[in-house]
């Protein structure tokens, strides 16, 4: 699979409405959800016990998304089934009074990965970019102020650059996927969600208000991505409309990310191995007394 077409490459600016809301895969449906899938979800279980045991670096995923696009079934169909002690999972929503008296990264921080890690962030700072842009400054944690002439939303992004550029330094690179989902498809899913009992609890009367500002939602994420796509901190933008592709290519892609991180199991001493040798003989002879 060719993950590259799926980058947006920070030297060139994309169209929203150019990029991919669907593909025709190779595979049938079946295929993707009995054979491949499973394939990329024990080949990623394999690189995050790696990474977990060396416990050197750590990886933040970003899901950024409207509603309906598929966020939460990555999480249930890909990194549900990895190791728990090694997976932090994350909902960022609204934020609260105490959130606002604070700088806008700080109701993230908790979010935040070990090392050894990977936390993913279920929508994610990111709405403090555009929440501005769709409802106004007065519905969001305050923009920064413009001191120096620059414009407050650019500053935000700047610093969102510059803090995902730390988090890689730091040992943390950061992941984020944009799933971009048609105006038809999400009308599908959401009327599936209010007209099956069984999903009423996944619909929200928000998610028709912000239907009526899909133009507004598309503007935003299209200037995010061409403002926050960086060599250190790259988006990848899926095609979200046929739901067990875009899980799969998402595996995909965070393979080929700790395949880059290549973790390594950690390696006994000569010493350990000694020590591990004769604990080995003392529990062997425990049965032949």
């Amino acid at each position: 699979m060719d993950l590259s077409k799926y980058l947006v490459k920070p030297d060139k600016k994309v169209d929203l409405t150019g990029l991919a809301e669907k593909e025709s895969p190779d595979y049938t449906e079946e295929e993707i959800k009995e054979k491949w899938i499973p394939k990329s979800v024990e080949k990623l279980r394999e690189w995050q016990l790696r990474l977990h045991a060396e416990e050197k670096k750590g990886i933040l995923v970003v899901l950024q998304a409207i509603d309906a696009a598929g966020k939460d079934e990555i999480i249930t169909f890909i990194f549900s089934h990895l190791m728990p002690q090694g997976l932090e999972v994350n909902p960022v929503k609204k934020p609260t009074e105490e959130d606002m008296k604070h700088d806008f990264l700080w109701r993230v921080h908790k979010g935040m990965p070990e090392r050894g890690q990977i936390a993913i962030l279920n929508r994610s700072y990111y709405e403090d970019l555009i929440s501005p842009l769709v409802y106004g400054e007065d519905q969001t944690i305050p923009l920064p102020s413009n001191e120096y002439g620059e414009d407050p939303w650019e500053i935000r992004c700047r610093q969102v650059n510059d803090y995902e550029r730390y988090m890689k330094e730091s040992g943390f690179p950061v992941v984020k996927f944009f799933l971009n989902v048609s105006k038809e498809k999400q009308r599908k899913r959401l009327l599936e969600r209010m007209k099956n009992s069984d999903k009423n609890w996944e619909f929200s009367f928000s998610d028709i208000e912000d239907r009526r500002k899909w133009s507004d939602f598309q503007e935003a994420y299209e200037k995010i991505l061409n403002q926050t796509s960086t060599e250190y901190a790259p988006w990848y933008v899926l095609p979200a409309d046929n739901g067990w592709y875009t899980r799969y290519i998402a595996a995909e892609i965070m393979i080929h990310v700790l395949e880059e991180l290549n973790p390594e199991l950690p390696v006994m001493t000569d010493e350990d191995k000694e020590k591990l040798d004769k604990e080995i003989q003392k529990l062997e002879k425990e049965n032949e007394n």
